[in-house]
């Protein structure tokens, strides 16, 4: 334990996945991170700061983990911070629903010898059931205080820290019951402990610590089949606390939400479901979006532009000077801003399918699909978590035990189509397929996916060769989101956006428009600037695709920044900034792109390299230059190659 003040406290966060860890520390220190009910949303620790009386409480949630001998790159992070001397006093998070399986890992962090309160977290759910648990009868036979509590209604809650502050303070004894072992198993510690004189240093190479193990040269006949005793036995003492302490009396509670599971856990019905949910969900995006999408736009291009635009000739503001402001700052953020309520939209229905559970059990099908690709089924989860933002998602393949497939599923992350393309699909969608936008959007996001699955199996079969890996996945209980966590989760999300819209796109917006009204002559036409020059270029390249023009090339690699100024860019480019909606668009348009050209730029804007920020994140997440480079160009090199099909194939079939 550390030697700081007690004035300062560090407390860890630590349970199982999906057991109420961040919830509780949003509770504590009045955060929003996102909660959902799966597991795998904590991948990292966060931290955070709890006053309390005249003390600070230093708060750290910890990623989710069923034990303390990890597989996954996040459940390592968790372990070795309990493990460490840094901190102060453990709460263990138990999901009381599930207490059986949650008090494994109670167990395994007695014998760690570090103070711990249990929070019995979500005893609404024990109590709806008619369910009881034996609480003080727990504390007694396990010698560790545990308080019942329910996060999401922050009840309980002060009870948990006035323990946690009275076990810092050594006012009360922390001398836990720990699980007694056969005598093989306590004979091989003693063993152990000829070389490492700590008994849970022991306990950690049985528990399988391979870094440990390696450090400290430690060898061990017979180690595995200790290792396999000792958690049969772990478990079978806690069936039999749990027997002893948790009652249940209407045991046909469950029984309607595993009728409801009989079929969405069924692939004949369950894929044929997600697919119809998803194009409900695209529906929603452009019905609702769009009523407020017409009413931002207006106020840019009709009120701000125009009055703006008044105010510098009325101050005789020098003409560059009013084009830049206009068509390029407000033209280019506003085009940005336009699609916000379609953002809000899509979220919102994306953070109610993962929080009542629904997406885990999509994750849960499609396990044997991947599986025959050569993916685990845990990759699903970073997958639909790109639908919001590649660079969380690419975060969460930490949750994957095996490195190979965390490489796999990085690399096929970036095929999933996050919420900065969504712009781009409305406006398109909107301008060239007037009444089928929602196939139109729908056949975009289950080509990512496909494609995604293809490129895993091609990468699988050659550079990235491995062993079938397992998928064992908890299926959280079905729950009604709260309108609260909805509320905050779109709030951060809209958030984000508009924050990229005021910096990132801001200044994008203002080095295009030098770009496009520039070269080394002074100020000229566009077509005779810099960006007409550049773009020329990878309109070459383009042509092939269908939009071969210096305007679609210069919108796409200004797209490496944020796929969110491909649109604004594009607006600019052509010349018409102050009308960005789906009728302006077309209207100004429609020479330069053929619907099927539209789709193919779609089709490309989907696949190729992504921004930078997810670039970034491919780097920290893969140490790897080579890997980072071979995601932007392989992906790159698809994009190109797909577009370039649905083109010509489409040419040539409707002309």
């Amino acid at each position: 334990m550390r030697s700081n003040s007690m004035s300062t406290i560090r407390v860890a966060l630590a349970g199982n996945p999906n057991c109420g860890k961040t919830t509780l520390f949003n509770a504590y220190t009045g955060a929003k991170h996102y909660v959902g009910n799966w597991a795998g949303v904590t991948v990292e620790k966060k931290s955070g700061e709890y006053r309390y009386g005249d003390y600070t409480i230093e708060v750290i949630d910890l990623p989710g983990t069923y034990s303390l001998s990890p597989n996954s790159l996040e459940e390592k992070i968790a372990r070795d911070f309990i493990m460490s001397d840094a901190v102060d006093v453990v709460i263990n998070i138990v999901d009381a629903s599930a207490l059986e399986r949650n008090l494994y890992l109670t167990t395994q962090i007695i014998e760690t010898g570090t103070p711990m309160v249990v929070a019995l977290n979500m005893m609404d759910e024990v109590e709806k059931t008619g369910g009881t648990i034996d609480i003080d009868g727990l504390s007694e036979r396990l010698a560790v205080d545990f308080v019942p509590i329910v996060a999401v209604k922050k009840r309980g809650l002060e009870e948990v820290m006035e323990r946690v502050i009275a076990l810092a303070e050594g006012k009360v004894a922390y001398r836990p019951v720990a699980p007694v072992y056969s005598k093989k198993v306590e004979d091989a510690i003693e063993k152990l402990q000829m070389q490492l004189p700590q008994r849970k240093d022991a306990l950690r190479v049985i528990d399988g610590d391979e870094s440990f193990i390696l450090t400290h040269n430690i060898k061990m006949d017979g180690l595995q089949n200790i290792t396999e005793a000792v958690t049969k036995e772990r478990y079978d003492s806690v069936e039999i606390i749990t027997r002893n302490h948790f009652f249940i009396k209407n045991r046909n509670f469950h029984k309607l939400s595993d009728a409801v599971d009989t079929l969405m856990l069924n692939p004949v019905f369950g894929i044929p479901m997600f697919i119809l949910v998803m194009l409900g969900v695209f529906k929603l995006t452009f019905d609702l979006g769009n009523i407020g999408l017409d009413y931002i736009d207006v106020f840019f291009s009709d009120y701000l532009s125009v009055w703006v635009s008044e105010a510098f000739i009325t101050m005789g503001v020098a003409e560059w000077m009013r084009a830049l402001v206009v068509d390029g700052i407000i033209g280019g953020v506003g085009g940005v801003l336009t699609f916000v309520p379609n953002i809000a939209i899509m979220f919102i229905a994306i953070s109610f399918l993962e929080d009542s559970g629904y997406m885990a059990r999509v994750a849960f099908i499609m396990d044997k699909y991947l599986r025959r690709v050569g993916l685990n089924g845990k990759a699903f989860i970073p997958m639909i978590l790109g639908f919001g933002c590649n660079v969380p998602a690419i975060m969460a393949t930490r949750t994957l035990d095996n490195e190979k497939d965390r490489l796999l599923t990085i690399l096929i992350n970036p095929f999933m189509s996050c919420g900065a393309r969504l712009p781009v699909y409305v406006l398109f969608a909107g301008a060239f397929f007037p009444g089928n936008e929602t196939l139109i959007m729908g056949s975009l996001y289950f080509l990512g996916i496909v494609i995604a699955l293809l490129a895993a199996f091609v990468l699988r079969k050659t550079i990235l060769k491995a062993g079938e890996s397992h998928f064992v996945m908890e299926i959280p209980p079905y729950r009604l989101p709260s309108v609260k966590s909805l509320l905050i989760h779109v709030w951060e999300r809209v958030k984000g956006y508009v924050y990229k819209a005021g910096t990132v796109i801001f200044a994008a917006s203002v080095i295009l428009w030098f770009v496009m009204n520039f070269n080394f002559s002074g100020m000229v036409e566009m077509n005779e600037s810099f960006g007409a020059s550049i773009g020329g270029v990878i309109g070459y390249f383009l042509t092939p695709l269908g939009f071969g023009s210096w305007q679609a090339g210069l919108s796409l690699l200004t797209g490496l920044v944020a796929k969110e100024v491909v649109v604004s860019n594009m607006a600019i480019a052509f010349g018409f900034a102050e009308d960005i909606t789906a009728a302006g668009f077309y209207q100004n348009m429609s020479g330069f792109f053929t619907p099927i050209a539209a789709y193919a730029f779609l089709v490309f804007v989907l696949l190729y390299t992504p921004c930078v920020a997810v670039i970034g994140a491919i780097k920290k997440e893969t140490n790897s230059w080579k890997w980072t480079g071979f995601s932007v160009v392989y992906q790159l090199a698809i994009a190109w190659f797909v577009a370039m099909l649905v083109y010509q194939v489409g040419t040539f079939i409707w002309g």
